[in-house]
Order: structure tokens, then sequence, then C-alpha cells
């Protein structure tokens, strides 16, 4: 099939921006600014309706934050894998550790029991946070999971090449594994060259204005959290065709 390109979408307008760009698959998220949060029933649901040749990935996290998650947390998220699945996504994201930094391999086969027939499962940047990298990809090959996204335990995975060439040739084939977090047109061909992989992850957004005229901007929604609350990021379709 060749490269492949997966672009991160922040919204349902996102992802068809994705597909208008010609991305593979998107991962539907929420809470962006938190690295990824379970989107809306909504969300899916009218990404679904919307997405006729890209594939839709659903990210399963009930939270920012670290990857130790309590058994209310787990019933949340099996609930929200239900979800995806009624709702037709063709995949979801997953990932959760124990306090040690190992793979939680029992909540894990615990949550894939959800998980719809013929679905594909990643095993999201909680990889990025393990504490042996090795060790926790065979736990998850061990779990029969699809791919593991990850920035080789980097920044970004431009910095971290040197550990996804060694998870590329370790997994010689058993699991996909997916660099992210920096991919761009500029470094796209590099980490593909220097790290053998095959599946990309990016975000590809521009920076759109608010059409409010009238702002008060005394006011902030996020409380002691400052963002721009008059722009939004959006995936843009030229960013995604430069990166393929």
């Amino acid at each position: 099939m060749g490269r492949l390109i997966e672009v991160c979408a922040n919204s349902v307008e996102s992802a068809v921006k994705a597909q208008e760009g010609g991305a593979y698959r998107v991962e539907l998220c929420a809470g962006i600014p938190e690295g990824g949060t379970t989107p809306s029933y909504g969300e899916i649901a009218v990404a679904r309706k919307l997405l006729t040749h890209t594939r839709l990935h659903v990210i399963i996290r009930p939270r920012g934050g670290d990857f130790l998650y309590s058994p209310l947390e787990e019933e949340i998220m099996a609930h929200d894998i239900d979800m995806a699945t009624r709702l037709g996504a063709d995949g979801v994201v997953i990932g959760c550790l124990k306090a040690d930094g190992s793979i939680d391999t029992d909540m894990a086969g615990r949550l894939l029991e959800h998980v719809g027939k013929g679905m594909s499962v990643t095993f999201h940047r909680a990889f990025d946070m393990c504490r042996d990298p090795m060790g926790a990809l065979e736990q998850i090959v061990g779990l029969g999971i699809d791919r593991i996204l990850t920035s080789g335990q980097e920044a970004t995975a431009e910095q971290g090449i040197p550990l996804l060439r060694q998870l590329v040739e370790r997994a010689a084939g058993r699991i996909v594994i997916m660099p992210g977090c920096g991919v761009n047109a500029g470094n796209i061909e590099k980490i593909a060259r220097e790290t053998g992989a095959g599946e990309f992850h990016l975000s590809a957004r521009s920076s759109i204005g608010s059409g409010m005229v009238y702002r008060n901007r005394r006011v902030s929604m996020g409380g002691t959290v400052c963002i721009d609350e008059y722009s939004r990021d959006v995936t843009d379709p030229a960013k995604v065709r430069a990166v393929l």
C-alpha cells in the first residue's frame, strides 16, 4: 500500500479537510492542548457520515495528564469504545500504564474486549512515557494491537529517530511503528528514510481567525489558562498534500 498519512483531527471540520488533502486516516480528538481526549458522540457520528474515503480512528482518553487510570476511568473508556464501535469507527486509539512505567496489559486487554470485530487498534503516545520501550513493544505486540504511535520518546519524532529506527527493526513487521509529533513536509522524508517507518502521524493545521466582531477581552473561558479565543486551528489540506 506504500506510505500512509494519518492526520490528528481536532474537529469534524479538520477531519473533512484532512480527507480533502488526501489523508489515508484521521485520528479524531478533542482536547488537543491536553494531548487529545475522547471526542463527543456528535463529533464521531458526523465525522463518520462525512468521511467517505478516509478511515476514522477515535482516541479513547478520558482526561489529560498521565496514563495511570482508575477503575472508574477504565469503565468510562470501555463505554466510549462501545460508542465508537456502534457509530462505525474504523478503529480506536488507546493506552494505559502502570505506576512503574510498564504497560498495563490487564486493563488494555479488558478494553480490547470492547473493540468491534475488524476494527484496528493503535496504542497511543502513552508509549512515550513508558520506562522500557523495547519491553513495552513486546507487551503491546502480545496484546495483538496493530500499531504504536510514538515520537521515539523525544519531544519530536525527528529528535526520536534513533529509537524509532530501533523500534521498527525490533518490530520486524509484527506491529506498525508510526512516528508522530512534529512531522511535516520539511522532515518527513528524512524520518521515513532514517527509520524505515511506513505510516506517519501529523496535525497539518493552520490558524483561522474568528468571525466575531464584538470581543470582550476581559473574560477568558479558560480561567487561568490563557488561550486565543478568537482564532482556532484547523487542518490545512495544502499542508497534507505537501506532506504526501
